[in-house]
């Protein structure tokens, strides 16, 4: 097993019994868990804020998973590319002739367990539709997309929703993107338009 932020013995409890706490006292609950598979994709969105990171963060501590996600090649150089693995990241070299989803779809099909987690946006600021890598891995990779809602309304993050991907990307991609029809974000004012309700 490889170690990181997430199951590294003494360090981690301790990170989660923080970052537990500081869930509660900024008001931030977790609503539903996780399925219990060795793989699959978990999709976060609305993403319209730089706080996301750390309550995505707060979320993966509460619910005990150990997830992976990408960066690219160049953070994970020394002197302190080994902190970006420990974080449970993966390196994507944009200069090998295979791509960013080959890449992960390799990955996933060289591990036992493998949880990856991607904002389909790509970007916090307001966008039209999603971006479709994160459709391509999971298809590359058959692997069932999970989703994580920002619900920054009521501030909760609700988890757990399985979607298993068919061979109509464009009825998928719709169906996708109505399991999030009506969250906000924490910041309601960068709104996807796809998901109004």
């Amino acid at each position: 097993m490889k170690l990181t932020i997430f199951n590294t013995p003494i360090i981690s409890p301790i990170l989660r019994l923080i970052s537990n706490s500081l869930m509660r006292l900024s008001g931030w609950r977790v609503e539903g868990k996780l399925p219990n598979l060795p793989k699959y994709l978990i999709i976060g969105a609305p993403h319209t804020s730089n706080w996301d990171f750390l309550l995505f963060l707060g979320v993966i501590f509460r619910l005990k998973a150990d997830v992976r996600y990408m960066g690219k090649a160049e953070l994970f150089r020394s002197p302190f590319g080994w902190f970006f693995y420990w974080c449970g990241g993966i390196p994507v070299d944009r200069s090998k002739s295979s791509g960013l989803v080959e890449q992960m779809v390799d990955a996933s099909k060289r591990s036992d367990k493998f949880i990856l987690t991607i904002a389909p946006e790509g970007t916090r600021h307001g966008v039209k539709e999603w971006k479709r890598g994160f459709y391509h891995i999971a298809k590359g990779a058959e692997l069932p997309i999970v989703t994580a809602k920002v619900d920054g309304k009521n501030k909760a993050m609700r988890v757990g929703d399985i979607f298993h991907l068919t061979e109509d990307m464009e009825a998928d991609m719709k169906s996708i993107q109505e399991m999030f029809k009506g969250m906000v974000g924490v910041n309601p004012r960068k709104k996807y338009i796809t998901l109004e309700s």
